[in-house]
């Protein structure tokens, strides 16, 4: 098969890094939100110091509520509980531990010096 130029589709997925607060400003196993380009995400630090950043809405009760969810691990995998419901989500996947059908995004995140920056891809869209 040969393929030309304009059959060729590619997606650019360059990240955008966003400045969220200090890492001294989030306590460990304590979420906060932020608005990152017009989406709430929920960022976390878990008591290793590890940065986790996904989604703040619950795809069962839609409500953005994430960020205030009991963290936790299962079989050693880092997890927020969502305080509405409380299933049970995966910090590095997203995937819901209690329904393999559903996952909310997950985000790049690391920390810059002292600060904590959060990413947007196209894939996340809005």
């Amino acid at each position: 098969m040969t393929t030309t130029p304009e059959a060729t589709i590619t997606k650019d997925t360059a990240a955008r890094w966003f400045d969220i607060c200090s890492y001294a400003g989030l306590i460990p196993e304590r979420g906060v939100c932020a608005m990152v380009d017009g989406t709430q995400v929920a960022v976390f630090r878990v008591f290793d110091g590890g940065l986790h950043a996904l989604s703040n809405l619950d795809p069962f009760s839609g409500a953005y509520v994430l960020s205030r969810g009991i963290l936790g691990t299962r079989d050693g995998t880092p997890t927020v509980a969502s305080p509405m419901y409380k299933q049970v989500f995966d910090l590095a996947t997203g995937a819901c531990l209690d329904d393999p059908r559903v996952a909310v995004p997950v985000f790049p995140v690391r920390r810059a010096g002292d600060r904590v920056e959060v990413a947007v891809t196209d894939e996340h869209g809005q």
